[in-house]
C-alpha cells in the first residue's frame, strides 16, 4: 500500500514537472499579429467655394440674377434690350392680355369711333365672370370711361368682357381682333382667346411681345395712357388699388398692368421714366405678391443704374462735309435725320467711339435728305451701331463747262 502511494506520488510529480514548464513556455511565447485592418480611405480635400457669378456677359454689359421665369427691359428710345431671360419663350399673360384690350378701345376712342361717355349694356356673362372684378351689375349700362378704369385698374375680368362685347359683337370676335393687331404691331408669337386673359391653353404670348405692346401703348396713346398711373379707382361704393407694385416703390413708374393666374404665376408689365429716359419691363412667372414686388423693383432700379443713354447729334447738326464731285459746291454737309442716341452701360462710356463712313467724292448733283453715309458707334467687344446721314442741303451739278474745267483740273492739275 505505502508502495503504491509513493508510485503515484512519483508519477503526479513528474506529471506536475512536465506540465508546469510547457504551461509557462506557452505564456512566454509572442502574441500572434492581428489580422490586417482596412485601411480608411484619406478625407477628400475640401472642395473650393464656387466662382463668383460673373457680372458681366462677353459684351461687357451687365448681367442680373433673377428668380423670375422671364423678364425682359428693352430702352423705349433706342429699343436695345438690356435684360433677356427667355424673352422669346411662349407663356400665359393672365391679366397682362388686359393691354391689348384697351389698346383696342384706344384706337377706337382716337379715331372718333367711340366716345369715353358711351355706355355699353352689361352682359350675364360679363356679370358672371370669376376672378378679379369691378362688379357691375347684370343688365345695366356703364360708360366705357368707367369699364376702361375697371379693366386696367381694377383688372376687372368683367370689365374687359363687357367692353369686348360691346364692341365686337362677342368676346371670341373680339379675341381675333385682338391678334390680328398684334401681328399689325410686330408681336410675331402671340395668341389671344378672350379680352382678359383667363386661362386657356391657346392663349399666349411672349414677354417680348407684350414689351412691344406697351411701347405702342405710350407712343400711340400717351394722354390715354395717363389713366394706368392712377392708384385707385371707385365703382358702385367699392374702391380698389392698383395692383401695379411700383407706382408706390419706383420714383417714375406710370404703369401698365400686373397679371396673375396659378399656372402662369406672378407678372407685371410696367414702365417708368427719368430724366427724359423711358423703360420697359415685362416679368413673369413668379410665386407671391411680395416677391414680384420686390423683383420688379430690383431689375428696373438696376437697368436705370447700370445703363445710360448718350446724345450724339441732333437733326441740323453739321456731322461733316463730304467732298462733291462735278458739283456747284464741294462739299455737302451730312447730319443725322433724328437725334442720334445709342444706350450702353455706363462703365463702357469711356471705350465709345464715333466715325463717318461713305464714299468720296458724292457725284453731283446731291438732293437735300440723300443718304450720304453712316455714322458708326463702336465700342469693344460690342456689334457696331451705323444710323444714316443725309445731306443737309441740295448741290446742283456744274454746267457743261463747269464740268470740263473740273475734268481738266482734275485729271491733268492734279486739283
Amino acid at each position: 500500500m505505502a508502495k503504491s502511494l509513493v508510485t503515484a506520488f512519483f508519477v503526479a510529480a513528474v506529471a506536475t514537472s512536465i506540465a508546469v514548464p510547457y504551461y509557462a513556455e506557452a505564456q512566454q511565447k509572442p502574441p500572434a499579429k492581428p489580422a490586417t485592418q482596412p485601411q480608411k480611405p484619406a478625407a477628400k480635400p475640401a472642395m473650393p467655394p464656387p466662382p463668383p457669378a460673373p457680372t458681366v456677359d462677353a459684351r461687357g454689359f451687365p448681367l442680373i440674377e433673377t428668380g423670375a421665369e422671364f423678364a425682359y427691359i428693352i430702352d423705349a428710345t433706342t429699343g436695345a434690350v438690356l435684360l433677356d431671360k427667355n424673352g422669346s419663350q411662349r407663356m400665359y399673360p393672365s391679366s397682362m392680355t388686359k393691354i391689348m384690350t384697351a389698346y383696342l378701345v384706344f384706337e377706337k376712342l382716337k379715331k372718333g369711333e367711340l366716345k369715353l361717355e358711351d355706355e355699353l349694356t352689361v352682359s350675364e356673362k360679363a356679370w358672371r365672370m370669376g376672378g378679379s372684378k369691378m362688379f357691375i351689375e347684370v343688365g345695366t349700362r356703364v360708360k366705357i370711361l368707367d369699364l376702361l378704369h375697371g379693366a386696367v385698374i381694377s383688372s376687372g375680368n368683367d370689365a374687359c368682357v363687357a367692353l369686348a362685347e360691346g364692341l365686337a359683337g362677342s368676346e371670341e370676335a373680339f379675341a381675333e381682333q385682338m391678334t390680328r393687331k398684334a401681328r399689325e404691331l410686330g408681336m410675331m408669337d402671340t395668341n389671344f382667346r378672350n379680352a382678359s386673359g383667363w386661362p386657356d391653353p391657346d392663349h399666349w404670348t411672349t414677354s417680348h411681345d407684350l414689351a412691344v405692346l406697351a411701347y405702342a401703348t405710350i407712343r400711340d396713346f400717351p394722354d390715354l395712357y395717363q389713366m394706368y398711373a392712377d392708384r385707385q379707382f371707385t365703382f358702385n361704393g367699392i374702391k380698389q388699388d392698383n395692383r401695379n407694385p411700383l407706382l408706390a416703390s419706383l420714383a417714375g413708374s406710370d404703369g401698365l398692368k400686373t397679371g396673375h393666374t396659378e399656372i402662369a404665376g406672378y407678372g407685371l408689365t410696367a414702365s417708368a421714366v427719368r430724366e427724359g429716359r423711358r423703360l420697359i419691363m415685362v416679368i413673369n412667372g413668379l410665386k407671391s405678391m411680395r416677391d414680384r414686388a420686390q423683383e420688379s423693383e430690383r431689375l428696373m432700379s438696376w437697368a436705370f443704374r447700370e445703363f445710360d443713354n448718350y446724345a450724339l447729334f441732333k437733326p441740323g447738326d453739321v456731322v461733316e462735309e463730304v467732298p462733291v464731285w462735278l458739283g456747284q459746291a464741294k462739299t455737302v454737309p451730312v447730319s443725322v435725320q433724328q437725334q442720334s442716341v445709342v444706350t450702353l452701360p455706363r462703365r463702357l462710356r469711356k471705350d465709345m467711339q464715333v466715325s463717318v463712313k461713305y464714299e468720296s467724292p458724292v457725284k453731283a448733283p446731291v438732293q437735300q435728305g440723300q443718304e450720304i453715309g453712316q455714322l458708326v458707334v463702336t465700342t469693344p467687344n460690342l456689334p457696331p451701331i451705323q444710323l444714316p446721314l443725309v445731306a443737309a442741303q441740295s448741290v446742283g451739278e456744274l454746267g457743261l463747262f463747269g464740268r470740263v474745267g473740273a475734268a481738266v483740273n482734275h485729271f491733268v492739275l492734279g486739283q
